[in-house]
């Protein structure tokens, strides 16, 4: 009945998704690769979570 009331999980995680993608963007430009591809990593693994949840809606 109150279903508008809750909020999107996968808006959430394409905000998560965005902000993981910015801070790699930075890490890159500064010279850190290594941490780089930890965050490359990290934001693909929230976008399978997203692919999911859009699979499965």
């Amino acid at each position: 009945m109150f279903s508008f009331f809750k909020k999107d999980p996968i808006k959430k995680l394409e905000k998560q998704y965005e902000k993981l993608m910015q801070e790699a963007r930075d890490i890159q430009r500064s010279g850190d690769l290594r941490l780089y591809a930890d965050k490359v990593a990290a934001a693909e693994a929230l976008q399978l979570k997203i692919e999911a949840l859009r699979a499965k809606s």
